[in-house]
């Protein structure tokens, strides 16, 4: 099974702007040490911080962004109906880093003005359920009684919309210079990047389901003693940010060497090829 040398994760961001309290990074290395938040270069990351940042490793680093690396597409066999657009996740990526001249690889635009008919921004748009498309994973999830959400609810403080298409812009800068799984083969050497979902990693480490969110030094040295890791250094501040992206490298480093969280019994390659997957979802 490939082996890592470091495991991190990027808490994100899809706020509008380019200076984001609420990215936070994380990594830990091979063994039980303590992971560790890494410092913004500016005080506050801003997203290309965390492109430069990946494009700066050049270990066997596994990190998990924290969005939806695609759309829906294969239930109504488009990521838009009716709209122009391509077919594959690539080649979306280029298309929505080619629409949106939002700052810091923002896409607040995507959904507010030029596919605006697709996402429920209000109850002006009418019925909210006629917006709610899943991807395969996201159905699996919700077959098992677990929480989905879509990239086409952009109403909420929980909500993943803008943020998975500032994350697709990401993606697209880092299509030539990372493997990105499911969409690309898992390389035998060098640095990947995975869809991942923080709750998984938090019930994983113990957290009780309704408290997903750990903002306290002794709650959060439970959840990693639960991984295996060793205690962690004081944070200034337990922010639900820092501490998903604690936990969450911290599960990374536990579960990377499961053959089964890297092929999972329904992904396919048209799966793989138009949606990815979140991993840890079996």
């Amino acid at each position: 099974m490939r082996r890592f040398t470091r495991f991190a994760c990027a808490d994100w961001s899809g706020a509008k702007g380019s200076r984001h309290p609420g990215i936070a990074l994380a990594i830990c290395e091979a063994g039980d040490e303590a992971p560790r938040l890494i410092d913004p270069p500016n005080k506050v990351w801003s997203r290309q911080g965390i492109v430069d940042w990946l494009l700066a490793q050049d270990d066997d680093v596994l990190i998990g962004l924290d969005f939806s690396f695609a759309p829906p597409f294969i239930e109504r066999g488009s990521y838009l109906p009716g709209d122009d657009v391509p077919t594959s996740a690539r080649e979306f990526w280029a298309y929505v880093d080619d629409i949106c001249d939002d700052p810091d690889l923002g896409a607040a635009s995507f959904l507010e003005s030029h596919h605006r008919r697709h996402f429920y921004l209000g109850a002006a748009d009418g019925t909210k359920s006629d917006y709610l498309f899943w991807r395969q994973c996201e159905l699996l999830n919700k077959s098992t009684g677990k929480k989905a959400s879509t990239v086409y609810d952009a109403i909420g403080a929980s909500q993943v919309a803008k943020a998975s298409f500032a994350g697709m812009r990401l993606l697209h800068q880092l299509r030539d210079a990372m493997a990105i799984w499911p969409f690309d083969p898992l390389p035998a050497r060098g640095k990947v990047a995975v869809e991942i979902y923080t709750t998984i990693a938090a019930r994983a480490a113990g957290v009780a389901k309704g408290r997903s969110k750990i903002r306290d030094a002794i709650g959060l040295d439970l959840a990693l003693q639960a991984l295996g890791s060793k205690p962690h250094l004081p944070l200034k501040h337990y922010t639900d940010h820092a501490t998903d992206a604690l936990i969450t490298a911290a599960w990374l480093r536990k579960v990377a060497e499961n053959p089964q969280l890297w092929a999972p019994e329904a992904l396919n390659f048209e799966i793989a090829a138009t949606e990815g997957w979140t991993f840890g979802v079996i």
